[in-house]
């Protein structure tokens, strides 16, 4: 295997993901079998436990694991399911390090960071190659050059070199070079220290790309070679784009995938990158466009809802179109009147209510959801929002007055969302919810089943995360009532049979909503049935 190493320097959040996803999409379009790591400093197991606000949404992939967002861009730039394992963490390390510690596996030595901790490291990085059946594995080091929770991940990149050797292993380096509009420089200062610091841990970056707002001018990339030691056509600026999926494509255009191939030994291939030029003319150069309420609770946190968020995007593309956001607070909602519903919902093609955990922002989501209904705008809920919608309708249709969820209210009268007996017993926080790929009988003649391409019923599987359920005590009060359940769990070794897994309304132009996460599975080329649908009817809803 050839492995590429993405470390970043100056500040967080430069965007290390997307260069990774995108040198990604660059492989995969020549032809070769790539997976992604990433790897996270902290000590948390994964990312499951950890607040939005502070690190984005959690993505759940195929198998389960909880983890950092830029796992979701790698699937969606590679079009592939990345495999377990593939989200490392300082956590999991330890914990490993320490339970072989603790089983004797080290015999009498003396457990250190170098060698135990750096192996197990190394270790990790090669099954997540492995697994993947990759030819190349791209791993990005979260965090910056220069943390010390970083050290023992830099030390173990280090040793790849000597391990693998030079043609197998490449570091490329992200850094900033901010712009001082006072003066009307570029400043290359920031990019010279933070080489000059990777160097200080032994590791030389064969590939210098630079994020800035504009494309840096030729003298500026040249001085920046000239003070890092890299040569000037492995110098490419990351610079600002309108939308995320044109960095493939401007990185191509400057050389990447080229500088790759030569520092590799890859053989010189042509990429296809039609389907990246298709999806960013029809981002920039719609033929209409439609505005969706989003009405959650990170609304000042949009990174909470990315993948809802690619999804319409993905949905967009499909249906050539601009899908605008609107971002509802559902706070708001809560506490204002008619007058505050119709300012916010008013005027827009569709009503997204999206996942999330906790009771803030509970009534509004309840009000948008009733506003959807009565008034025949197109609604998509995703998990909490599938709960949302039986509640608003347990309560207002089929008058189970009080109608809430155990999560929110133990003591409701009526509780139409509540935990499972296996629920009932479990302790911790992390891990224990329902996640992963779970397959769903769909309905034969429903708009789910319809959106998925079986309208004569069959099986589909999507991502979940999730603990509370649509209780079977209220399913036959709420499908008396009119609501349809589309969708439910089959058996599985089991667990869960019968759960509910979808609901819709028949008879209004689009009411679909869905215990999983559908938004996990989207991609630029496949966008998720849903979604696409969703968009279709918000189009045809706002005329």
């Amino acid at each position: 295997m050839k492995y590429i190493f993405v470390t970043g320097g100056v500040v967080s959040s430069l965007g290390k993901g997307v260069a990774s996803a995108s040198l990604g999409a660059l492989l995969r379009a020549r032809g070769y079998r790539v997976t992604a790591v990433k790897i996270d400093p902290y000590i948390n197991i994964d990312a499951g436990t950890m607040r939005p606000y502070e690190h984005g949404e959690v993505f759940v992939t195929a198998s389960g694991a909880e983890t950092d967002l830029d796992i979701g861009n790698y699937e969606r730039f590679l079009d592939l399911d990345i495999p377990p394992g593939s989200n490392i963490t300082t956590g999991q390390v330890y914990q490993e390090v320490i339970r072989k510690e603790r089983a004797g596996d080290y015999l009498s030595q003396t457990v250190q960071v170098i060698p135990h901790v750096t192996d197990e490291i190394k270790r990790r990085i090669r099954v997540a190659g492995e697994t993947a059946g990759a030819e190349i594995v791209l791993i990005e080091v979260g965090g910056t050059v220069g943390d010390i929770e970083s050290l023992p991940f830099l030390e173990a990149i280090r040793q790849f070199k000597f391990d693998e050797g030079d043609e197998n292993v490449l570091f490329l380096h992200l850094t900033l070079v901010p712009y001082l509009g006072t003066s009307h420089e570029f400043k290359t200062k920031p990019t010279q220290h933070s080489v000059a610091t990777l160097r200080s841990v032994g590791i030389s970056p064969d590939i210098v790309m630079v994020r800035s707002k504009e494309k840096l001018p030729p003298e500026i990339t040249r001085k920046i070679a000239l003070f890092t030691s890299v040569r000037e056509n492995r110098v490419f600026s990351s610079y600002d784009v309108s939308h995320v999926y044109e960095v493939p494509l401007a990185l191509e255009e400057q050389g990447l995938g080229k500088a790759v191939e030569d520092l590799l030994s890859l053989e010189r291939t042509m990429p296809n990158l039609g389907v990246w030029v298709e999806a960013v003319k029809t981002i920039k150069q719609p033929r209409r466009e439609v505005t969706i309420a989003i009405a959650g609770k990170y609304t000042e946190m949009p990174d909470a809802y990315l993948s809802m968020m690619e999804s319409l995007t993905h949905a967009g593309i499909a249906n050539d179109a601009r899908v605008n956001i609107r971002w509802v607070n559902a706070e708001e909602l809560a506490e204002g009147g008619e007058g505050e519903l119709e300012a916010q919902l008013g005027d827009v093609g569709g009503i997204l209510v999206p996942g999330g955990f906790g009771i803030r922002g509970i009534e509004g989501k309840v009000r948008a959801a009733e506003y959807a209904r009565t008034r025949g705008v197109p609604y998509l809920g995703i998990c909490l929002g599938m709960q949302i919608a039986v509640i608003e309708y347990a309560r207002h249709v089929a008058g189970l007055a009080g109608a809430n969820s155990a999560e929110f209210d133990e003591y409701a009268p009526h509780k139409v969302i509540d935990l499972m007996p296996e629920q009932l017993e479990v302790a911790g926080m992390g891990g224990t919810m329902r996640l992963g790929d779970w397959p769903m009988n769909l309905r034969e003649g429903t708009k789910i089943a319809e959106l998925y391409g079986v309208p004569q019923g069959g099986t589909v599987r999507e991502r979940h995360r999730h603990r509370f359920e649509v209780n079977p005590a209220y399913t036959g009060q709420l499908q008396d009532a009119g609501l349809t359940i589309s969708g439910v769990t089959p058996g599985v070794a089991g667990r869960g049979a019968g759960l509910v897994e979808s609901v819709e309304i028949a008879g209004h132009p689009f009411f679909v909503a869905l215990q999983a996460h559908p938004e996990f599975k989207s991609r630029p080329m496949r966008p998720s049935p849903p979604f696409a649908g969703f968009v279709k009817a918000a189009l045809e809803e706002q005329g």
